[in-house]
């Protein structure tokens, strides 16, 4: 049976499905709102257009246009100047969903974990006694 939810951006109930994560009536302006990204993008003289620039001319939403970019449906690699937010600190990337400071301090909290519970682990073999 189908689940019902409602949608995020009107609060209208509709039929929860893996194509959309918004109601009929909000995708269909989301649909009008990438035409209008996409079209003021694809002209030539708008390539390089900062996300500010789009926004303005537009007049879509920046969440929105972050959403079509990490769906795929803007690729990054015609829009020079186009980004999204890392989703720890909020810089603009281009790929993935971390920055490069954001997962070098994770790699390094990952590694003093570890090498911590090693830490811990010889500490462990040293205070075990053995009788016979």
């Amino acid at each position: 049976m189908a689940e019902l939810g409602n949608c995020p951006q009107c609060g209208d109930i509709y039929v929860l499905n893996n194509i959309r994560d918004v109601c009929l009536k909000c995708y269909k302006q989301e649909e009008a709102d990438f035409e209008k990204v996409y079209q003021f993008i694809r002209k030539k003289q708008n390539r390089t257009a900062q996300m500010d620039e789009v926004v303005e001319a537009t007049g879509v939403e920046r969440t929105l246009i972050y959403k079509f970019i990490k769906k795929g449906r803007i690729k990054l690699a015609q829009f020079p100047n186009l980004g999204y937010p890392c989703a720890q600190c909020g810089t603009i990337i281009r790929e993935g969903k971390l920055c490069n400071s954001c997962l070098t301090e994770i790699k390094n909290d990952l590694h003093a974990v570890e090498q911590e519970e090693e830490r811990q682990k010889e500490l462990k073999k040293r205070t075990t006694y053995f009788t016979r």
